[in-house]
């Protein structure tokens, strides 16, 4: 009987079965764009997940390019210059660099580890979805809800025997002019100590015509500095606050400092025999 030949690209054993042609080395084939050569010597990449995979494995669109709007990048923005500066402020020479100011999309099911049993416990308590969107980005995980479902939201996160959110970490805010009637972003982050440390994040907006957000002060009395240092620095109202009152800046402060259309100016400092002017004054590069 003759021996067969291989057809080409093909590898057989000493039986004459088919074996897996061995990788060359420093190629990763996974994933869509991923078929060249990276650097050789290192150790195989095969096997990991979340935030040790390579930038390329998750740096990279679906095959055609084709996005699920539902999921796509929420673009808030775009940024010029190095730095982002406008107005003649950018005198880094760089103030052709243009870029968007994207975020992270909705998430699709399976949203993965303990994320799809709190969403779905959540929603099972409150009765109805009351979650508008569910990020997961960088392993962790983010719950967008309306300004006006707040506080049933939180409720049921720290008294659910499922859930048990116990903890209210810290209030973040974000100030974001080009996000149209949702210019201020109030981020939750809370802490359940009952499940070993899992960590989630609670985000709401509102638009600059109207900066109020309910206060979680009844239910996580420890938000209360929190809360006060948002309004004090971006200038969110949080109805429902005991005591809503400067914490950093003096109370017959003018404005509200980390907010993006806050002035840039500030006080001339004079340095060795010199002055330096405020920012706004400086000169210009470009």
């Amino acid at each position: 009987m003759s021996e067969q030949k291989p057809q080409d690209g093909e590898q057989k054993d000493r039986t004459g079965e088919s074996v897996d042609a061995p990788r060359p080395e420093g190629v990763h084939p996974q994933g869509p764009g991923l078929g060249g050569s990276a650097n050789k010597g290192y150790p195989s990449t095969e096997g990991l997940s979340g935030g040790n995979r390579p930038v390329e494995y998750t740096n990279v669109g679906p095959e055609g390019g084709e996005v699920d709007p539902e999921h796509a990048p929420v673009v808030r923005g775009e940024r010029r210059g190095m730095f982002g500066a406008r107005a003649g402020q950018d005198t880094s020479g760089y103030g052709g660099l243009k870029t968007s100011v994207a975020f992270p999309g909705a998430a699709q099911r399976p949203y993965g580890g303990w994320y799809d049993e709190v969403v779905d416990r959540l929603t099972a308590t409150t009765g109805t979805d009351l979650v508008e969107r569910v990020v997961v980005h960088a392993d962790e995980l983010t719950l967008h809800v309306n300004r006006a479902d707040l506080v049933p939201v939180m409720r049921a996160l720290r008294d659910q025997p499922d859930l048990r959110f116990e903890m209210c970490v810290s209030v973040s805010g974000v100030h974001f002019l080009e996000d149209k009637d949702a210019e201020l972003h109030v981020a939750y982050h809370l802490l359940s100590i009952t499940h070993g440390g899992r960590r989630l994040r609670v985000e709401v907006t509102a638009p600059d015509a109207d900066p109020h957000i309910p206060s979680v002060v009844s239910i996580y009395p420890g938000a209360d500095w929190h809360e006060r240092e948002t309004w004090d620095m971006f200038g969110v109202v949080f109805d429902g606050h005991p005591a809503l009152t400067r914490i950093l800046m003096p109370d017959d402060w003018a404005g509200h400092p980390q907010r993006k259309d806050y002035p840039l100016g500030g006080i001339p400092v004079e340095y060795k025999g010199g002055t330096v002017p405020p920012p706004d004054e400086r000169r210009s590069y470009n």
